[in-house]
């Protein structure tokens, strides 16, 4: 790399110092830790409640309720089952990331 090179990086890590010390803090612990928690808590409640309306939609339609049709129950098993994978797959990489942490040297 020449001298052109390098200043020019060095121009963009001071570039970008700069503008993380005019920034405010992106990440308070007890904000943020609360902005996790009623996200995760938002989305598994999410995926309960697209689980309860699939197994209503099939009750339903089970007990012959004319106004449910075998599509609208298909499509809102499907949607359920999308929904669990989702954070099954999450759940999966929070659990991975959890573990690289914890595998890391000190």
């Amino acid at each position: 790399m020449n001298d052109i090179g390098i200043n020019q990086v060095l121009a963009q890590i001071r570039t970008l110092n700069a503008a993380s010390a005019r920034a405010p803090a992106a990440t308070d612990n007890g904000k943020a830790l609360a902005d996790f928690s009623n996200t995760l808590g938002k989305a598994v409640d999410g995926v309960a409640g697209a689980q309860n309306a699939a197994a209503d939609l099939s009750t339903r339609f089970e007990l012959g309720d004319k106004s449910v049709d075998l599509a609208s129950v298909m499509i809102a098993g499907a949607r359920a089952q999308v929904n669990f994978r989702a954070a099954v797959e999450v759940r999966n990489r929070v659990v991975a990331a959890y573990q690289d942490i914890m595998n890391m040297p000190i």
